[in-house]
């Protein structure tokens, strides 16, 4: 029985995440299957200063490929996409990124509420959104959009949150699909990778 009503059309998973997060997206990382059949972009709040160690830290647990992508590159299958530190990522038409420098957002560069929400645009009902632990409210407004345009949004549980204010803050915006613990995420990505294997 399929509990979450998935089927074999969406495009792409985005991910959210800030102070909290990091265990929680490591965690889903190591357990992703190796044949994950979507691109999965990630946008978490990141020291701007610090550009390296964080995508080797996440490539030493994750079993898919983890990248920071550049202006105007493709997004495939099956790679894991991080938001540079100190840049904006959009998703844009025709299946690519976009980076700026544009002001803050929510205080932070990259604003989740950005990748988000221009993931909602291009992806409309093809997209799946996922909102972890944090300490502001970015990512809410974006959560919202990814529904308005009839795509799946999932946040962690609050209670389980190392700071809940980011999933409340989504909770608090719109109707969300799911509301799951970091072990029931893992579990809805393997049952969501099985309708593509069948």
């Amino acid at each position: 029985m399929d509990k979450y009503n998935l089927n074999n059309s969406y495009k792409a998973v985005v991910i959210g995440g800030s102070a909290g997060s990091f265990q929680g997206i490591v965690k889903i990382l190591a357990q992703l299957p190796k044949t994950f059949p979507l691109p999965i972009i990630m946008c978490m709040h990141r020291l701007k200063h610090v550009r390296n160690g964080f995508v080797e830290a996440l490539s030493i647990k994750s079993v898919v490929q983890v990248v920071e992508p550049v202006d105007k590159e493709s997004i495939k299958k099956g790679v894991v996409y991080l938001a540079p530190s100190n840049y904006h990522m959009s998703v844009e038409l025709g299946n690519h990124f976009s980076m700026s420098t544009e002001e803050m957002v929510n205080n932070s560069r990259p604003a989740i509420d950005i990748t988000l929400g221009t993931a909602a645009y291009v992806y409309r009902d093809k997209l799946i959104g996922v909102l972890l632990s944090g300490a502001n409210r970015d990512g809410g407004l974006g959560m919202k959009h990814i529904k308005d345009k009839g795509g799946l949004t999932i946040v962690q549980e609050p209670t389980e949150c190392m700071i809940d204010t980011m999933p409340k803050a989504a909770l608090a915006l719109t109707k969300i699909d799911h509301t799951l613990k970091i072990d029931e995420i893992v579990e809805f990505l393997k049952e969501l990778d099985k309708h593509y294997t069948k």
